[in-house]
């Protein structure tokens, strides 16, 4: 079960015009934004990957605009794990369960939170809010993974999961999201 003490986002490479090419990159893009929201009204950290910005271009506005002042780790190698930076970013927070969101599913996705389960971080692939270019890719990508061990779960299920009671401080800043 997800807790707000031990759970943290990570955003992998919404950026350029991938990011408009992937199946349902509206929608994916929208739920991205209300993870965003969602994970800094309950105070989780966030860590922000970008794939090679200077050929791909950068994060989305919508995405960008939320995570203000922060600013995204560049990679180049798939698995973001490949950057030390990032691997340094996830150690300092002192997290152990991370949400994953991003595109593609069966690329950096993939290989990111593999190498993360590996490492011995409990794993949340966020279904709603990945993507792939070819919708069975990402459909791949979603088996292997949970046959892996990664589990599976929703924007609105996390949400919930973490905000945990209607009395909760952040209920509304959740509840206005979701609906």
């Amino acid at each position: 079960m997800l807790t707000k003490e031990t759970t943290g986002l990570i955003i992998i490479d919404v950026q350029g015009k991938l990011a408009r090419l992937v199946s349902h990159s509206d929608a994916v893009i929208s739920n991205c934004a209300k993870l965003v929201k969602g994970v800094q009204a309950l105070g989780l950290p966030i860590v922000w990957l970008e794939q090679n910005p200077d050929k791909l271009g950068r994060t989305v506005d919508e995405l960008r605009s939320l995570l203000g002042q922060q600013q995204p780790i560049t990679k180049f190698t798939f698995d973001g794990c490949g950057e030390p930076a990032f691997t340094a970013a996830i150690q300092a927070t002192g997290k152990t369960s991370w949400l994953i969101c991003g595109i593609e599913t069966h690329i950096c996705v993939y290989q990111t939170a593999s190498q993360l389960q590996q490492l011995g971080y409990e794993l949340h692939l966020l279904v709603d809010c990945v993507s792939s270019r070819e919708q069975a890719n990402k459909e791949l990508a979603i088996r292997k993974l949970a046959a892996a061990g990664v589990e599976l779960t929703s924007l609105e299920m996390c949400l919930y999961e973490l905000v945990k009671d209607c009395r909760a401080p952040e209920f509304k800043a959740i509840l206005n999201l979701i609906k």
